[in-house]
């Protein structure tokens, strides 16, 4: 392959590059396509820095993602693809046609937190917004999508400049309401797999919050869960704090019910089988003196398998009744339980074939250090309904390293954890983390594309 006249001041730099990749245990083997692809991403960056800085300062929140749905839309046609935007909401989606071959989707997120940022980066979220309920709320990049949105315009700006190199259409979509777990079914819904051209595989990467810089990991089967809202109302009859034996106190019973829940995994989930079960707010009463007549349990449940999640749901409905009945309450003041059926997140199966395979491109493109087979989390990612609709697309979802090395090398010696995803303090290292974003991703596509080995 030749590389453009453009991209020789920066030639030396990717061979130099070449080398400290082979000091690292990369493949000794890098073709002038690798190193082509290398220039690119380089070549792009202060641009697609610019854009990073835009983007986390200009959040949105989950269904209200218009303006970033637009500047990403804008992005993509000035590549050069054929661009639909509102599917799904602010979804977008973008498709490049290069002839025959396999049809591959990258996915990108879109929507922000709320979240009120405390990194003090010159460039920090100020935004203020009106959430659903109504209220004022903070808003943030905290979940690293300003990341991957940036990382996703790389790629699709790289894989037009690389068109003769690979065959096959590309399908890139922006993905509204992830954090809401409602996104993928929204895009679904609007035609994703019937309007546009149904991919052969579905790609995405998510940053990591303790994986360094430069690095990329992966997960063969499952990699992340189930995630389950569920809503408890105890309920009791309520009186004087003076008189409790003239009252049924729900207070007591939904601390009995609090710790009953955790004997569900301790106890009734087979050993191996991983849950979660946490009750993460409780509210009842107003005074010192007043037994309330109801209090509120709010719990998040996690699981891998839809077996586990059943068996955990179903629990959860049959202790709570018990403990109510036991308590001497009537059928009229059982406790209600609901599952917020709308806010369920499928667990995330990464095909363990295309797993595999996209597995060895890393190691290939950044050594057995940078490369690592990383362990399954609890937290949910919507992108795995892609690979739930009947026609069962392979899916893989890859970890992309964020935070500075020193700063993980620090961690893991003290043990003091660094901030997380979701936390106001959460503050990706910008220039090697897009950078291997987009060389990883571009070279993913690239091989599934038949060429980039």
């Amino acid at each position: 392959m030749s590389i453009s006249s453009k991209c020789f001041p920066l030639f030396i730099a990717v061979y130099l590059l070449s080398f400290a990749l082979r000091a690292q245990g990369a493949d000794s083997s890098l073709t002038p396509l690798r190193e082509g692809l290398q220039t690119r991403a380089h070549q792009e960056y202060p641009r697609l820095f610019e854009l990073y800085k835009h983007l986390h300062t200009h959040p949105e929140l989950s269904l209200h993602e218009e303006k970033t749905g637009r500047r990403v839309a804008d992005e993509l046609k000035e590549a050069g693809l054929e661009v639909t935007s509102r599917v799904g909401g602010h979804g977008v989606v973008g498709v490049l046609r290069n002839g025959r071959g396999p049809t591959i989707l990258v996915r990108t997120d879109l929507d922000a937190l709320p979240v009120k940022e405390q990194t003090g980066l010159p460039y920090a979220s100020n935004v203020r917004a009106t959430d659903d309920k109504g209220a004022e709320v903070d808003v943030m990049h905290a979940c690293g999508h300003d990341v991957h949105m940036t990382v996703w315009v790389g790629v699709a700006r790289t894989l037009v400049s690389l068109k003769d190199l690979w065959q096959g259409t590309l399908v890139m979509i922006g993905q509204p309401a992830e954090e809401k777990g409602s996104g993928a079914r929204k895009m679904l819904a609007d035609g994703l797999f019937a309007r546009f051209p149904k991919p052969d595989y579905c790609l995405a990467l998510h940053v990591k919050s303790d994986l360094p810089a430069g690095s990329v990991g992966y997960v063969e089967g499952y990699a992340l869960g189930n995630v389950d809202s569920v809503d408890i109302t105890i309920r009791g009859v309520g009186g004087h704090g003076a008189w409790p034996h003239k009252t049924k106190d729900p207070i007591v019973l939904a601390a009995e019910t609090v710790l009953a829940l955790q004997t569900i995994v301790s106890r009734e989930i087979a050993p191996g089988e991983p849950a979660v079960v946490t009750v993460g707010s409780i509210h009842g009463g107003t005074k010192h003196n007043i037994i309330p007549d109801e209090v509120q349990l709010q719990l998040t449940l996690r699981s891998y398998s839809d077996e586990v999640r059943a068996q955990t749901i179903a629990a959860i409905r049959r202790i709570t009744r018990g403990l109510a009945e036991a308590a001497g309450l009537p059928e009229d003041r059982l406790p209600i339980v609901t599952l917020q059926e709308q806010e369920f997140t499928p667990a995330t199966y990464n095909d363990p074939a295309l797993t595999r395979r996209l597995a060895g491109v890393f190691r290939s493109w950044f050594g057995e250090t940078k490369a690592q087979q990383v362990k399954p989390v609890m937290g949910g990612e919507d992108f795995s309904e892609y690979g739930r609709t009947p026609d069962k697309i392979p899916i893989c979802m890859f970890w992309l390293g964020a935070v500075k090395p020193e700063l993980v090398q620090e961690s893991e010696k003290t043990g003091n954890p660094l901030p997380s995803l979701h936390s106001s303090q959460f503050a990706p290292l910008p220039e090697p983390t897009i950078k291997t974003g987009v060389i990883a991703m571009t070279a993913a596509v690239l091989d599934l594309a038949g060429k980039a080995r």
